[in-house]
């Protein structure tokens, strides 16, 4: 795998094994603009604004104006939370001799398909294109969280790789 080193090409991580070994591992993460502190710092500034907002609508007279705000930055904070907690998914595909995995993170989902047999297509459903490993009648979107180029490139990795492990003359 001399064609690919370990780098970071947008959100695929790929780490090839050691000299000799033909195992591949791939990591998908989406794009996370925030760190932690960030975060805090962002819906630190937006309750701020809030507030003080509130605090010129009470001195005019709107008495409820703070309250209103405190709901709506906690509202805020818990919405940007949750949605910043959804860029901890990832894939991790590992490939080696036999197999072909796929392990979705969090979580415990696993496959695994056959590397002699799995395949790489593009499927397009209602305007959007979806990656899929097939084999043997099953099917597996990865990538789902990937814009369409870092897709296409998931796949080019993902054929010259299985293409390279299916070689015969590397099995001689």
């Amino acid at each position: 795998m001399p064609m690919f080193q370990a780098r970071r090409i947008l959100m695929i991580v790929l780490r090839p094994a050691g000299a000799g070994s033909p195992c591949a591992t791939m990591w998908l993460k989406p794009n996370r603009a925030l760190s932690r502190r960030d975060l805090r710092r962002l819906i630190g500034v937006l309750a701020a604004l809030a507030l003080t907002t509130a605090g010129l609508g009470a001195w005019q007279g709107n008495v409820f104006a703070p309250l209103f705000a405190l709901v709506e930055s906690s509202a805020v904070a818990f919405a940007l939370g949750v949605a910043w907690r959804a860029g901890d998914r990832s894939e991790r595909i590992t490939l080696d001799e036999s197999s072909l995995e796929v392990q979705f993170l969090p979580g415990r989902r696993c496959a695994r398909f056959p590397v002699y047999w799995v395949r790489v297509q593009w499927k397009a459903e209602q305007g959007r294109a979806r990656l899929l490993l097939t084999s043997h009648g099953r099917e597996l979107e990865i990538g789902a969280f990937l814009a369409d180029e870092e897709r296409a490139e998931l796949s080019r990795k993902l054929m010259v790789l299985l293409r390279e492990l299916n070689d015969p003359r590397r099995r001689r």
